[in-house]
C-alpha cells in the first residue's frame, strides 16, 4: 500500500527535480494498485491538459503491470496490440517512458506513477527520483 505521505513525497520529489535540473515545468501523479490517483501537482507554468497525460501514462503501468519503456516497445512491436488494449482501457493509456511501476519491498506492483513536460526520458528520471524518495522501487 502507498501512504498519502508517500504518494505526496513522490510527487514533490518528480518537481523538484524537473526544476532543480532546469527542466520544462512537470506534472505528476501517484495512482494505487488499482488506478486510482492518490496525488497530483502540476509545477507553476506547466500546461493545463498535463493531468491527463501522467494519468495516462501512470495507468498504463498499473494496468499493464508494465513500465512505460516496455510498453512502448510492445507498442513497436505489437502495435494492434497496444492499439486494442488502449480501446479496451477506453483510450486512458500512455504507452511511453514517464508511467513508472511501484513495487513495495517484496517486489509486488503498489501502484504507478505518471509524470509528464519535459522529455519522456527525463519524466521516467523524475518518477524514480519521487518514488526513491518514498522508499519504494520504480520500475520505468
Amino acid at each position: 500500500m502507498i501512504t498519502l505521505k508517500q504518494a505526496q513525497t513522490m510527487v514533490d520529489t518528480a518537481l523538484d527535480t524537473g526544476a532543480n535540473a532546469g527542466w520544462k515545468p512537470l506534472s505528476a501523479v501517484v495512482l494505487d494498485g488499482g488506478g486510482h490517483v492518490q496525488a497530483f501537482a502540476r509545477a507553476d507554468g506547466a500546461a493545463p491538459g498535463r493531468f491527463e497525460i501522467a494519468r495516462a501514462k501512470a495507468y498504463g503501468a498499473v494496468m499493464l503491470g508494465m513500465g512505460g519503456k516496455a510498453q512502448m516497445a510492445r507498442a513497436e512491436a505489437q502495435g494492434y496490440f497496444m492499439a486494442a488494449v488502449n480501446g479496451i482501457y477506453g483510450g486512458q493509456t500512455c504507452p511511453v517512458p514517464g508511467g513508472v511501476l511501484i513495487r513495495d519491498g517484496d517486489g509486488a506492483v503498489i501502484g504507478a506513477m505518471g509524470v509528464t513536460g519535459d522529455t519522456s526520458e527525463n519524466d521516467a528520471e523524475a518518477a524514480l527520483a519521487g518514488i526513491a524518495a518514498a522508499g519504494l522501487t520504480g520500475e520505468a
